[in-house]
């Protein structure tokens, strides 16, 4: 049978199966994966159809995604034979890096150590090791981790669903890393490691980057959210998912919720405490975070939190203040870029700002999205006592609020920060739940497709970068919205939609990795998660689904 293949700008035609590597001549290693009819395939893939084959490299999202878990495999593997006594821990950290941490508590991370790993690297990749797939039966799975007494991921290999597990082999070494591969060690030339107490930093080429490894910057905030994060993990028993199973297994569902619910309880009377301890100063509360966060529940649960100790605050829309299309900046495609602070009318907030917190009556503006303009709104004034709440992703940026003092703003970050792990080598994304988020609130109120918020998520991620991210680091406070449960109670909402993305289709890869990750957890009801939980902002049932912002 005669089939046909379109890559590279040529069409070919074929009688015998045919694998990906033998398309190309790739001697400088830059083809990390292909697109073959929408799917990814790893380059040993054997087309015998007719498909477009799409080669791609480390500027594209999903070929970046196999170079960082075929680069934690290849430090595992040096790591096991430099010092097979070391237990290691890779998590997502600042810079959009890995890190790796050592659990040996009478081991720390030193220079010496991060120079034999490395040259253990540099031999491993010049050495260009094949990485061959291997399927087993769980129960010879279970047997390899036993061997190797990764109990971590023996644990996890019990919630598996299918009867059978995959392995990588490279010269004797075997391990899983929840994704593809590239082809051989030698394509992972590409890294930058550091010593970052008390672990390693690991930097890679970056798809929103152009496939560089972007500059190092350091973020003592976010890093201090994200360690608080796994170290409360582990006290909840929630810092891998076998854990969290193990929850609601042995029929602890209320406890575990409550626990969770409480840390948020917890955080919202620390804020509590600081505004109050500086009220008379105290004049703006800028919330912002990335998509997904739970601001608007946020905002609410804060507002609560201020009455309950007799602050009365007042919350406006920075939606409000939106110039028409028309009058909007042009993204590089000539679309109004509404995600730019340039959209809002900034010079028109600032004097409103300024008027209330001076004491002043103000006319403020109303934005008719049926109209696709502003319209007069409401008429406020505000007491010296009452500190305005204000909500989006630039409340943050100075910009917005150049005219009111630094002393008179408290500035707080919202964002989820996971510190959960499949195993000690397989740390869940950072992004990935928000997505889950944004696709079943976006379902449920917007009768939006997955497919549809998949397809607008590389564009929102991309005004994240540009607006959001950089802010966090001038926060006054920064407020983890992540829930241990949650992804269990997302689950049934989340994975028939998923579901429903055809093989073909271009967003079917991701939708692929969220499935991957979705089916280890075990199934939670929604019915004891609070009525003012962030989570009902996704889900459905907020007790503040009415309330008007």
């Amino acid at each position: 049978m005669t089939y046909t293949l379109k890559y590279l700008g040529e069409e070919k035609q074929f009688t015998k199966k045919i694998k990906l590597l033998s398309l190309v001549e790739d001697k400088e290693m830059k083809y990390i994966c292909a697109r073959v009819n929408n799917r990814i395939r790893e380059l040993t893939y054997e087309v015998n159809e007719d498909a477009v084959v799409e080669f791609l490299t480390v500027e594209d999202s999903d070929a970046m995604k196999i170079y960082e878990t075929s680069l934690r495999y290849l430090i595992a593997m040096a790591f096991q034979r430099v010092a097979p006594h070391l237990e290691i821990r890779f998590s997502y950290n600042i810079s959009r890096s890995i890190f790796v941490q050592i659990l040996n508590e009478d081991q720390p991370s030193t220079i010496n150590l991060l120079r034999q790993i490395e040259d253990e690297m540099q031999k491993i990749i010049k050495a260009n090791y094949p990485l061959v797939r291997k399927v087993v039966s769980k129960e010879e799975a279970a047997k390899i981790y036993a061997k190797f007494k990764q109990d971590d991921k023996l644990k996890l290999l019990k919630y598996r669903p299918e009867r059978t597990a995959h392995f990588y082999e490279c010269k004797g070494y075997l391990n899983y890393m929840f994704g593809r591969m590239v082809l051989s060690t030698g394509y992972l030339k590409d890294y930058k490691m550091r010593l970052y107490s008390p672990g390693i930093i690991v930097q890679y080429p970056r798809s929103e980057s152009k496939g560089e490894i972007p500059k190092f910057e350091d973020a003592p905030t976010f890093g201090k959210t994200l360690k608080d994060s796994h170290l409360w993990g582990k006290i909840a028993r929630a810092d891998v998912i076998s854990k969290i199973n193990e929850h609601i297994e042995q029929n602890g569902l209320v406890d575990f919720i409550n626990i969770c619910e409480t840390r948020h309880n917890r955080m919202l009377t620390e804020l509590g405490d600081m505004i109050e301890e500086n009220i008379d100063t105290v004049r703006l509360i800028c919330i912002a975070g990335p998509s997904s966060s739970g601001k608007t529940t946020f905002s609410n649960r804060l507002r609560i939190e201020l009455l309950s100790r007799g602050i009365k605050p007042i919350r406006l829309s920075i939606d409000d203040y939106y110039l028409p299309k028309s009058e909007a900046p042009k993204d590089e495609f000539g679309e109004p870029d509404l995600e730019s602070i340039n959209a809002l009318d900034v010079e028109l907030f600032n004097h409103n700002m300024l008027e209330l917190i001076s004491g002043n009556e103000v006319q403020l503006p109303r934005f008719d999205f049926k109209l696709s303009k502003r319209v007069p709104g409401r008429i406020l004034k505000v007491d010296i006592d009452q500190p305005i709440i204000i909500e989006g992703i630039h409340a943050l940026n100075d910009l917005l609020t150049e005219d009111i003092p630094k002393h008179q703003k408290f500035k707080i970050y919202i964002a989820p920060q996971p510190q959960i792990n499949f195993d000690n080598h397989n740390p869940m994304s950072l992004t990935d739940l928000r997505l889950l988020r944004r696709l079943v609130r976006d379902n449920k109120y917007r009768n939006a497709s997955a497919e549809e918020t998949i397809g607008m998520w590389p564009s929102v991620r991309k005004g994240e970068f540009k607006w959001i991210y950089d802010t966090q680091e001038g926060a006054d406070y920064v407020y983890n919205s992540f829930l241990s449960y949650e992804l269990s109670v997302m689950k049934k909402y989340a994975l028939p939609l998923l579901e429903q993305i055809d093989a073909n289709s271009v967003h079917f890869p991701v939708a692929e990795r969220l499935i991957r990750l979705l089916k280890y957890f075990y199934d939670m009801e929604d019915e004891w998660v609070p009525s003012n939980s962030l989570l009902r902002e996704f889900i459905g049932g907020s007790c503040y689904a009415d309330v008007d912002n």
